[in-house]
């Protein structure tokens, strides 16, 4: 059950978690935690965004229920972090989305942005699909379905505002975090200065290789309190390097094109062996992670967050699985309506970017570097 008042009851939690302190040596949190005097709205903001969400806590704590105290750490840092998320967003109006997603909100979403992207390809005059060029077909032509300066301006239009709403709301994350009035004076020093290039390195380290997901000196939970392994870790790793791949692949390929090198690319060139190893990745990694979301301890974590994370995860599973079919069906007849299908669900999971599951990992990484900095 969600609080009320989650920043009352993540200050009444880390008020009692402060004096405890069984576990500091779990993960950044508790270390973190013990820095501060009070806990107002900047330093609980913070501190859910250090929680990988293992559990371990919940599992450790001699204060948890049936105890009159009930402490729950990660489900009440979970529930801060969806407040986060909208007490940042920009455009404010857009911040109730957060709350309003789920697999049939994305299914809904993705079919509009098909039924854009076909109106877009009509309108070029080049999507017949009842009777497709067979030359065009034969050479993968994609261009022949939706002209590259069409693809250029949805796709343009719509990034250029995702990576705007993104930095404001990371930038605004970054401007409280880093004078959370809670911060003890000993350990307060010099916390409005830049990281050093240790620090960052120090953060950036932490969060590529998921430092804070292995549990206390062991993997992370994946189902009961019993049930330990490395899987939510690899998967979660799928997932970012396969996006990271799936983005390579697409920057490569602009290279190209700006040398003069036109699509379609061969199978063994680089944007299209790039793009395979990031689909692949995309396709495992969501996948692994709405099997485990399925089998995770509900006590463990806030599940009226459940629909927002398989939203999220459907439209990378959506994105990945088009996006292999397209490629092996490039020279079919199915083509056009592969490429418009594909091209909808990716414009769908980019408009939710700036209000979905993805800024956690943006967020996370700037508490990261704040604690690096703490730290230091």
């Amino acid at each position: 059950m969600t609080h009320p008042d989650p920043l009352r009851e993540g200050e009444r939690i880390m008020t009692v978690c402060n004096a405890c302190r069984y576990c500091e040596g779990y993960c950044a949190v508790f270390p973190a935690m013990e820095m501060r005097a009070s806990f107002q709205a900047a330093d609980l903001h913070y501190l859910a965004n250090l929680c990988h969400n293992c559990g371990e806590c919940l599992y450790a704590c001699q204060y948890a229920a049936p105890h009159e105290f009930a402490i729950n750490v990660p489900r009440t840092l979970a529930e801060l972090r969806l407040v986060s998320y909208e007490a940042h967003a920009w455009p404010g109006l857009l911040a109730r989305a957060f709350r309003r997603q789920s697999v049939a909100t994305s299914v809904a979403l993705a079919a509009a942005m098909i039924a854009v992207m076909l109106l877009a390809a009509m309108a070029a005059g080049n999507a017949s699909s009842a009777s497709p060029d067979p030359a065009s077909i034969r050479a993968a032509d994609f261009y022949h379905v939706l002209p590259h300066d069409v693809m250029v301006a949805l796709f343009g239009g719509v990034f250029t505002f995702v990576l705007v709403a993104l930095g404001v709301g990371l930038a605004r994350f970054q401007r409280e975090t880093t004078r959370a009035p809670g911060l003890l004076p000993q350990a307060s020093g010099g916390r409005e200065t830049r990281p050093t290039y240790t620090e960052t390195w120090t953060a950036m380290r932490a969060a590529l290789t998921l430092k804070y997901l292995r549990g206390h000196g062991a993997d992370c939970t994946d189902g009961g309190q019993e049930s330990r392994s490395p899987l939510r870790r690899w998967f979660h790793h799928c997932t970012f390097f396969g996006f990271l791949l799936c983005a390579a692949s697409t920057s490569v390929a602009a290279v190209y094109h700006g040398l003069g090198w036109t699509a379609p690319y061969g199978y063994l060139s680089l944007p299209v062996l790039l793009g395979a190893a990031g689909g692949w990745g995309l396709v495992v990694g969501p996948a692994g992670l709405y099997w485990i979301g399925g089998r995770r301890d509900a006590a463990a974590g806030d599940p009226a967050q459940r629909p927002l994370d398989r939203g999220f995860i459907v439209l990378l599973l959506s994105t990945s699985v088009t996006g292999l079919l397209l490629l092996a069906g490039r020279e079919t007849a199915a083509m056009p309506a592969l490429l418009v299908i594909h091209l909808g669900i990716v414009l769908a999971l980019f408009i939710t970017l700036p209000y979905g599951k993805f800024v956690h990992g943006l967020y996370r990484a700037a508490a990261l570097m704040q604690y690096s900095h703490e730290r230091s």
